[in-house]
């Protein structure tokens, strides 16, 4: 006996039955049974009886054929053949889903009168009753086990009360015991049945979670797939031993590619960002992504000289999960062109400016001897406002020397910082008062070092003049220095304006400005803090940026010992 329980499915007599879900997948006589007719399914479902009586008469003719000439046995037989008879001529699809329940019920009442006809050799018929019964209770209805046990008693008294004869002695037992027994395989029958179809609803409920995952993941993987053949960056996939795993499109037909890419042999190919200095074996991407480090926008050179290629490389891991390993994505852009841009754009700075500073030295030789000759007091002050603006102009200049260079000549002397400090904060302190802002010295002196007061007064200079550009009147400023483990360490802090972080990761970036600060008029070029980047590294130091959006900034640098 075969019950479907998904939507769409149908009962005994071929009416479909409401389920929660679409069957996806059904085993071969589920599919043979659902494929049926209505009628076809009722005649299936009553061949188990039929079969069992044809067999049963054959074997009264062998054994007990006295038992034919009884007119109730073959009355019952009759009864038999009129209810299959009921199977194949009704129209069941145009009757009520329960309707069906007919047929099993005169199935126990045919039983019953079989039995009792045949008398004690066909006591065995009872057994019988088990195909109704299981029939019945297994159909989703609950009052459906109801019907089988009352098609059970009937089986037992219906007989007796048509002879007119009450049941007494093994008849009495038999009355009482065979509905106890069927009303347990009644219920037992209705108990598999429903947890089969709950089990069954829960697998196709399974069955079409895992097939809205497959589809969701092909999607993604063929939207990966795109992606990954649309972008021009190179991405490679290594696993924690540094094993490729997946290459887009845009890392193969690159030579140069395939050499950052390879991870035994190309240590001689692959060079740092000076383009002198190989790659050692544990600094090759794929080496540094297998042991988990993570870096952005590292600088590689690929490919044989005269044509070689940059690139900028990055790394981000990821945890293994669903029992797939780790592993990490490198990424890969060729930033040759506009790494040969900044160098021309370098060039040109540089160019333009040695060009700039000849006749601004000579404007200002001329400008000092006006000033010494005497006969033009009444255009004094208009001539020393062109010799500041001279002056300006340039160290704007020689700034833009410096940092088209990256490097500085430095004059280094046994100095003390601390007075240097104090000298810029004296000079400040002007500038400070006219915008209301309390400027404070913070130095124990002495702090004697080897450095180039000139230039370091420079770097001083710059920190002060933005703290005080980017303060608002009635802020503070401090500036401070102190002899640690690490060397000088001098630290200028303002209340002012402040960064976010992506403003500080471009702040040492020539000629870059945030956006407040062109919106708000604040005046400069963007060049005070890579000049005092490539002066401080000029001495081995280094110096960074804390600051957060409105509490302001704090810029240190550190001078090591000598």
């Amino acid at each position: 006996m075969v019950i479907h329980e998904q939507q769409g499915a149908t009962d005994v007599a071929g009416h479909a039955r409401k389920a929660p879900v679409q069957p996806v997948v059904s085993d071969r006589l589920d599919g043979l049974f659902g494929a049926l007719s209505p009628r076809k399914r009722v005649v299936a479902s009553q061949l188990p009886v039929t079969l069992t009586v044809a067999l049963m008469v054959i074997a009264a003719v062998i054994f007990s054929p006295e038992t034919l000439a009884n007119n109730m046995f073959l009355a019952a037989l009759l009864f038999h053949l009129a209810i299959f008879a009921a199977c194949i001529s009704i129209q069941w699809a145009r009757l009520p889903a329960a309707a069906f329940a007919v047929i099993p019920l005169l199935d126990c009442l045919a039983i019953g009168f079989t039995r009792q006809a045949g008398g004690p050799a066909f006591n065995v018929l009872s057994m019988m009753l088990v195909f109704p019964v299981i029939l019945l209770s297994a159909q989703v209805q609950p009052y459906m086990p109801v019907l089988a046990i009352a098609g059970t008693v009937l089986s037992t008294v219906a007989p007796s009360a048509v002879q007119g004869s009450p049941p007494a002695g093994e008849s009495m037992i038999r009355t009482l015991i065979l509905p106890l027994v069927m009303s347990v395989i009644a219920l037992t029958a209705h108990v598999v049945a429903t947890t089969i179809r709950r089990h069954r609803v829960r697998l196709v409920e399974n069955e079409q979670d895992l097939a809205r995952t497959l589809d969701q993941s092909v999607r993604r993987q063929a939207l990966l797939d795109a992606v990954l053949k649309a972008v021009g960056v190179g991405v490679w996939v290594v696993d924690v031993r540094g094993h490729t795993v997946l290459a887009n499109r845009a890392m193969r037909p690159d030579p140069a590619l395939a050499v950052v890419m390879d991870a035994a042999g190309a240590q001689s190919e692959l060079l740092m960002a000076d383009r002198c200095t190989p790659v050692p074996a544990g600094l090759l991407p794929a080496a540094r992504a297998a042991a988990g480090e993570a870096f952005t926008d590292e600088l590689y050179w690929a490919g044989p000289a005269g044509r070689q290629r940059a690139y900028s490389v990055s790394s981000h891991g990821f945890p293994p999960a669903g029992g797939q390993e780790g592993g990490a994505v490198i990424t890969c852009v060729d930033v040759t062109t506009l790494i040969n841009a900044l160098a021309a754009k370098d060039d040109f700075v540089a160019t333009v400016s040695h060009e700039l500073r000849t006749p601004l030295t000579s404007i200002l030789g001329y400008l000092e001897l006006v000033l010494d000759e005497p006969g033009h007091e009444d255009i004094q002050a208009e001539l020393l406002v062109v010799r500041r603006n001279a002056d300006h102009l340039l160290n704007l200049v020689n700034d833009l020397i410096a940092v088209a260079s990256e490097q500085m000549d430095l004059s280094l002397a046994e100095a003390d910082l601390a007075r240097v400090l104090a000298l810029e904060v004296d000079a400040a302190l002007p500038k400070a008062a006219a915008k209301g802002l309390q400027l404070v010295l913070d130095a124990r002196q002495p702090l004697p070092g080897r450095l180039d007061p000139e230039r370091i007064g420079q770097v001083v200079r710059n920190l002060l003049s933005n703290a005080i550009k980017y303060s608002p009147n009635g802020g503070l400023i401090r500036a401070s220095a102190v002899r640690t483990d690490a060397g000088l360490v001098c630290s200028i802090t303002d209340t002012g304006l402040g960064m976010t972080e992506e403003e500080q990761e471009q702040a040492f970036t020539k000629f870059f400005r945030s956006a407040r600060s062109r919106e708000t008029a604040i005046p400069g070029a963007g060049l005070g803090l890579p000049v005092s980047k490539t002066i401080v590294e000029g001495h081995g130091g280094s110096i960074r940026l804390d600051s957060a959006p409105g509490v302001g900034t704090t810029a240190t640098f550190v001078l090591p010992e000598s």
